[in-house]
Order: C-alpha cells, then structure tokens, then sequence
C-alpha cells in the first residue's frame, strides 16, 4: 500500500508544492522574500524623487511609480505565501485578480486578507490608478505591504535585498 501512496504524493508535490522540505521552504521564503523586499526598495527609492512637502507629494509622476512597483512587491509576496501554503499559483495558467488572492486569504488568513485589501486600494487604485499624494495614506498602504511582505520573512531577517537577491540586514523604514 506505501507504494501505491507515493505516486500520488509525487503528483501532489509537483501539482501544489505541498509537502516541501525545511529546506526548501526556507529556499522558497529567500526567494520570494529578497524579490519582494527588492521591490519595496525600488518603490521607496521613488516616493524620495516625488518630493515631500509638508504631507503632500510634489510629483505624480513618482507616487504612481512606487505605488505599482509596492503593490507588485505585495503581489510576489502573496505568491510565495500561497506556495508555502500548498496553492497552485502558476503564472503561466491565468493572471490572477485580486479577487483570486483575497478568495485565497479568506480560507487562510482573515487579517492578511484585510491588509491585501488595504493595500490594494491605497497602492493599487489610489496611489497607482488616481496618483494620490497624501504622505500619510501613501505610507498606510506601504505598512499593509510590509504586513504581507514579513509573513514570507525567513527565520532570523530582518533587511532588505541588494542587487543579487541577497538579503542584506537592515531595518524596513518608510521614508
């Protein structure tokens, strides 16, 4: 019977990546981890060039740029989780909606699911689709990415990435 079993624990793996190794876990963690933080760097590295006055952005332009590039740090973030959660999140099926991602969360993870939520209308519609430029929400909307982001953080870091995907440690600031 145990050799009946392992077939089908093979196609189980290589369908949802279930039942993966602590190594591999912390691999898949780094990974996804290091290219979402990546992201949120590159997303702060703009909100510095939109020029802060008072808490208002000068420039747009900028805001929208960080928004996005934030949100598809959040968006890489979800799908690491989702792997490490045994989902099947193969990119090359389908572009997922955000109500893909927040069907996921509401089976795993109800506040997780709110901060998607969050972030999604501040980063996504209001910051990326409608240049909002108050400091204050833009800045809620990255603390909902970091929220999402930390729940892939590998054991023992605490940083932000450099050009080769390594993590390096420092503390995660808004600017």
């Amino acid at each position: 019977m145990a050799n009946k079993l392992k077939p089908a624990l093979k196609i189980a793996v290589e369908k949802t990546g279930a039942y993966k190794s602590i190594q591999e876990q912390q691999e898949l963690k780094n990974e996804y981890y290091s290219e979402a933080i990546r992201y949120m760097d590159n997303a702060k590295e703009y909100l510095k060039q939109a020029k802060k006055d008072g808490n208002i952005y000068r420039d747009a332009k900028y805001v929208r740029t960080a928004c996005g590039t934030a949100y598809n740090g959040v968006l890489i973030g979800l799908e690491g989780y989702l792997i490490m959660k045994g989902y099947d999140t193969d990119k090359k099926k389908v572009r997922k909606s955000v109500e893909y991602y927040q069907n996921c969360l509401a089976k795993l993870d109800r506040k997780m699911m709110d901060h998607l939520n969050s972030a999604y209308k501040i980063l996504h519609l209001y910051g990326y689709y409608d240049g909002l430029d108050d400091v204050r929400v833009v800045n809620a909307g990255f603390e909902d990415a970091k929220t999402i982001i930390d729940k892939i953080k590998p054991a023992g870091l605490n940083g932000s990435a450099n050009r080769n995907g390594k993590v390096k440690k420092i503390k995660f600031e808004q600017s």
